[in-house]
């Protein structure tokens, strides 16, 4: 094990026990697990302080320890699972049973996918941070109750305003007064939804990217209300699970969404008016822009359906804009079943049977 990973396992010891770990324990790690030399074991010392140190400060601006996740679905199994893994108390709520066993045997096949990448030369630590993160995480088919014992709410349910709306409407007449809300819309306005509760200065926009144990961003929205405290609090806990933030006001899209559906729109007039082939856009945009995908290979992987979802919505807002014009080729594509990878077709085929 090298002095970063030793310095990981250090820091999610840290993290589990809320950034209390002992630095002794620190010194005898360095040197039972490790068998380093004494400089590279002071140099993991040094690192490993610094880092218990930050997550401790972080720990305290943010005072969030508990966190509900409201929905088990693939984003919600996620963020439960990075929360889990930097020591939070974490409860997914759905509406079934089964759906939660789901999300469950999901978690713990993604932990396995990480002590394999990052505990490879240590299989007991691995065991033991795997361990310790599953016995972080309960299930419940009850959000009212769920929401009356924990700091954070973060909702990621169906990408409908009305049903959000509804939904934290109801959990607000239970929460604690102090409990904070949080959304993972990708495209719907935080400060429409925050209006259906009466803690608009302690509701946010937490956009989180898939998949959310693998991607480093998390997108905190700021709404009209927010209050400055509300900001900073689940901005210092996005840091405490690992993310990279950035902040942005509650526009549509927010940062990345904003740049990227416009951009994938724009790829598709292109293709309606025939100035090029679905492919060579996409290679054009690969080898030319050095993006890791091409828009139409993007547009197939997000999903058809998802993309026009988005910009039909923007379009109905902000009619005069022509960057969320909608597309004649997307709407057919869409009645037709080419949606994507998860149907077999989109802008390219797909052999269903692979994965």
């Amino acid at each position: 094990m090298d002095n970063a990973l030793a310095g990981l396992w250090i820091c999610n010891r840290a993290k589990v026990h809320g950034g209390k770990t002992n630095l002794n324990e620190v010194s005898s790690f360095s040197s039972q697990k490790t068998g380093l030399i004494n400089t590279r074991k002071d140099n993991i010392m040094l690192g490993a302080t610094i880092s218990v140190r930050a997550l401790s400060r972080s720990a305290a601006v943010s005072q969030i320890n508990r966190v509900t996740i409201i929905g088990g679905g693939a984003m919600g199994s996620g963020i439960a699972q990075v929360a889990a893994q930097a020591g939070n108390q974490v409860t997914i709520v759905d509406q079934k049973q089964e759906l939660l066993d789901k999300s469950v045997k999901g978690i713990s096949g993604s932990l396995q996918r990480v002590v394999k990448k990052k505990f490879a030369d240590d299989a007991k630590a691995g065991e033991e941070f795997a361990k310790k993160t599953m016995s972080l995480i309960k299930t419940s088919t009850s959000p009212e109750n769920a929401v009356k014992d924990t700091d954070l709410v973060v909702e990621a349910i169906v990408e409908n305003l009305e049903i959000k709306q509804k939904l934290f409407a109801s959990l607000d007449k239970v929460a604690p007064q102090g409990v904070i809300f949080a959304s993972n819309t990708s495209s719907l306005s935080i400060t429409e939804i925050a209006s259906f509760t009466k803690r608009e200065d302690r509701f946010g926009g937490l956009h989180f990217f898939n998949p959310v144990p693998v991607m480093k961003l998390l997108e905190v929205i700021r709404a009209h209300k927010t209050s400055d405290e509300t900001n900073t609090k689940i901005t210092e806990w996005g840091k405490l699970i690992g993310k990279t933030t950035i902040a942005c006001k509650d526009t549509p899209g927010f940062v990345v969404n904003r740049l990227l559906v416009p951009s994938l729109m724009e790829a598709i007039r292109m293709l309606e008016r025939g100035d090029a082939s679905a492919r060579d856009i996409d290679t054009g945009m690969k080898l030319g822009a050095g993006h890791p995908m091409g828009p139409f290979e993007l547009a197939d992987y997000v999903g058809l359906d998802v993309t026009k979802f988005i910009i039909d919505g923007w379009h109905k807002k902000f009619p005069e804009n022509p960057l969320f014009n909608p597309s004649p080729l997307l709407d057919n594509m869409i009645a037709e079943n080419k949606l994507g990878i998860k149907t077999g077709e989109g802008f390219f085929k797909y052999d269903k049977s692979k994965k």
